[in-house]
């Protein structure tokens, strides 16, 4: 299970969060997210995220998440902050992030899509071989993501794409398990469930978070076993 923690803003939080995925055995399986979108209010300019980012030991993804962004700008920035990862959450075409792979060739590449119902995650099929991992969050008509709104998990049984996808929208350390048995994700994303305040995290409740998921895992594994 891969678990991101997006809206990071502060290089002590990024790195105390970047020590909790270590210490529950996620190094490898982790990412924080840092969102380079002007009207959020999670918003990190890029010499903020290029030094929580330079301060971030190995092991943990570093994505920025953009909406709207000119291919040459997320190039721009991407460089400058050194990630690791580009999340797209705004309305962009098979051939933007086409033209964005070829710019940034080693980098991962995770298209969101918000879901209103279930006949909307046939756009996916038009972004297969141009990203390299789907994001589904839930619908807002003002806001593009963080907004604490749950995305109706029920659209999304037996939803099994070629590529890996991340559930994000409303998750908490109090609902992600039902989340993760209903949804069956490949990966979580949360910002929201886990803050005091939009872009200060809350510690114990991703340790909480964290808890939980090493939980679930755990549980799955005898069943693994079994079956083979």
């Amino acid at each position: 299970m891969f678990v991101k923690i997006c809206g990071i803003t502060q290089v002590d939080q990024g790195v105390a969060i970047a020590r909790a995925f270590q210490r529950y055995g996620m190094a490898g399986r982790c990412g924080l997210g840092f969102i380079s979108v002007l009207a959020s209010k999670r918003y990190v300019a890029p010499e903020q995220a290029a030094a929580i980012v330079e301060a971030v030991p190995p092991g943990v993804e570093t994505i920025g998440v953009f909406a709207g962004e000119t291919c040459d700008r997320v190039v721009e920035i991407a460089a400058q902050t050194a990630l690791s990862g580009v999340q797209l959450h705004g309305n962009e075409s098979p051939d933007y992030c086409r033209s964005l792979r070829r710019a940034l060739p080693h980098i991962r590449l995770i298209k969101a899509l918000r879901l209103r119902q279930q006949d909307d995650l046939a756009q996916l099929e038009a972004y297969g071989d141009e990203v390299d991992t789907y994001l589904i969050d839930a619908y807002h008509p003002q806001q593009l993501g963080g907004t604490g709104i749950a995305a109706d998990w029920s659209l999304l049984k037996g939803f099994r794409p070629l590529l890996p996808w991340m559930l994000a929208g409303g998750l908490t350390p109090e609902n992600v398990r039902q989340a993760i048995a209903t949804a069956v994700p490949d990966g979580i994303d949360l910002s929201s469930g886990v803050e005091r305040q939009p872009g200060l995290k809350d510690l114990d409740r991703v340790e909480q978070l964290l808890s939980v998921v090493q939980a679930v895992e755990r549980s799955v594994e005898p069943n693994r076993d079994r079956s083979g």
